[in-house]
């Protein structure tokens, strides 16, 4: 089947679903592909099969929902909760990454809300970490809100009109649209990965750097 025909018939009503579904899990803690799907439906509301209203207001609640489930399930369950997706997931929920994310709530702190809605790794940790390190709920939920509304609602308004203007363009290569969406949120983990790594060697050498208290033994009577 031609690529056009399969999107054409994609229901509308399966892609608000799917936005909201994969967006919410991610904001939760789950590392899903978050900006692919949003960026993929906006594609598709460029081409008329779905209304850019409706994928915005999708990807802004399960942005807004997850991230508050997400924050309830960290204040619970607090740091050993981290330490324990750590074991299991260590390519996700690792020290370094945990310590990465850290260090962004102590320099901005309630705006790494808002600003981890950009960030691939913060997007994952936002909520939990949050909960975790007992934010006030308040200062929370209005970085969460204004954050989901700015990263869902620009980036499918951005999408959606670039998409208008290469309607056309995109009618004959919808695929490579798609393809960039992937290669983005590709380097994007990469690039969050790769600064986790190096953060965690500077902890490594600094623990390593650090002089070795010595046990003085009790004078002999």
């Amino acid at each position: 089947m031609h690529i056009d025909a399969w999107i054409e018939g994609v229901p509308p009503v399966a892609v608000y679903a799917l936005v909201a579904l994969i967006i919410g899990l991610e904001s939760l803690g789950i590392p899903l592909p978050g900006e692919i799907a949003l960026v993929s439906a906006a594609l598709l509301a460029a081409r008329g099969v779905v209304s850019p209203l409706w994928v915005a207001v999708c990807a802004i609640l399960g942005a807004i929902i997850g991230d508050s489930i997400g924050y309830s399930i960290g204040r619970k369950g607090g740091k050993p909760l981290f330490e324990k997706l750590g074991r299991k997931f260590p390519k996700h929920f690792g020290p370094s990454h945990l310590a990465s994310a850290e260090r962004s709530f102590q320099k901005w702190g309630m705006w790494a809300v808002f600003f981890g809605r950009f960030i691939a790794l913060l997007r994952i940790f936002a909520g939990p970490l949050a909960g975790a390190l007992k934010m006030p709920y308040w200062k929370f939920l209005i970085a969460n809100v204004l954050g989901g509304v700015v990263w869902a609602g620009g980036t499918t308004l951005l999408v959606y009109q670039v998409g208008k203007v290469a309607e056309q363009w995109l009618s004959k290569f919808s695929w490579i649209g798609l393809l960039v969406a992937v290669a983005g949120g590709a380097f994007s983990a990469w690039f969050m990965k790769r600064r986790a790594a190096k953060a965690a060697e500077a902890h490594e050498a600094a623990e390593a750097a650090a002089p070795t208290p010595t046990v003085t033994a009790p004078a002999a009577d």
